[in-house]
């Protein structure tokens, strides 16, 4: 039911589609962790798991993430048996990433983007787990969430049943492998729309406005529009320049990213290779144009096919 920081993901295992070069199932520990660092890092796990303005210990938790639904702090994710989650299984943490379920069958709020990671491969998946079961265990406490009183985990099971269906994604056979591969990582890993996409009242995404922007951002942001409209998205931008502002950050007007997009960058996307980036921008630039959502909350233009936003 909340907003929360944009990040950026990687990997693919398209079905039906040829598989990344590197991501065929070479299960041993040591490609599993490299595997699952890299997108671990194109995540932004870093960013949102480590509180950083006040030199936190890595992925110990504590960062707050401000909402109208008030402020919730990210968890713990060391694999601390006492305070991080070294006593999840597997199976657990796969639950928690596509069914949006916790440890003790606690229903999780939507801060942490289920809702786009239900459509991650099972693979990645594996590899992401072998990942943070390798990282140095940190004793720190979760900090419990500040919320508004009507916020309450039952009311997260009714959300759930109106705002999110668990899906692995799904690939679009009338699309190239790149571009399948860049919604892949927009959707399920990046998990882009998760910031760019307006929120209804209840917190529920307004689809019809995919990637259209909003004024109520994670931290009370304002994120842009970044569909190919013309004059209030990215329509005068080329795909490369999209690929090299996902890496540098730097404009094609000589701007450079601010705010929570530059930590975006920095903390993740800037990790990705070029042909990740490529995909992404290959899929961004052929989003349906949408007029800014910005300066019309009222506005809903519909895109062309489902399909194009799922």
């Amino acid at each position: 039911m909340i907003l929360r920081v944009c990040c950026s993901l990687v990997l693919a295992g398209m079905f039906m589609l040829a598989p990344p070069s590197w991501a065929a199932a070479d299960n041993t520990a040591a490609s599993l962790i490299a595997q699952g660092a890299y997108l671990f890092r194109a995540a932004g796990c870093l960013g949102c798991h480590t509180n950083q303005k006040q030199h936190g210990k890595a992925l110990a938790g504590g960062r707050a993430l401000t909402t109208a639904f008030g402020t919730f702090y990210a968890p713990n994710i060391t694999p601390d048996a006492q305070t991080g989650i070294g006593k999840w299984s597997e199976q657990e943490f796969t639950r928690a990433l596509r069914e949006g379920v916790g440890r003790s069958g606690e229903q999780l709020y939507p801060a942490f983007p289920y809702t786009a990671y239900s459509k991650l491969s099972t693979q990645d998946i594996h590899a992401l787990w072998a990942y943070l079961r390798s990282v140095v265990p940190v004793e720190q406490r979760n900090k419990p969430h500040e919320l508004k009183w009507y916020v309450s985990r039952p009311m997260v099971r009714m959300w759930k049943a109106v705002y999110f269906t668990p899906r692995a994604y799904q690939p679009d056979a009338r699309k190239s492998a790149a571009w399948n591969r860049g919604a892949y990582l927009a959707q399920a890993a990046a998990h882009c729309g998760e910031c760019h996409t307006p929120r209804n009242a209840l917190g529920g995404s307004q689809r019809s406005l995919y990637y259209a922007g909003t004024r109520n951002g994670p931290e009370n942001s304002v994120v842009p529009n970044i569909t190919p409209d013309k004059k209030t998205g990215i329509g005068q931008w080329s795909a490369n320049d999209l690929t090299s502002y996902l890496e540098s950050g730097l404009m094609p007007n000589g701007d450079t990213a601010g705010s929570l997009m530059a930590e975006v960058i920095d903390n993740g996307l800037h990790y990705l290779n070029k042909d990740d980036l490529a995909a992404i921008a290959e899929y961004v630039v052929t989003l349906p144009a949408l007029e800014n959502a910005l300066d019309k909350p009222g506005k809903k233009t519909p895109p062309k096919r489902k399909e194009e936003w799922e």
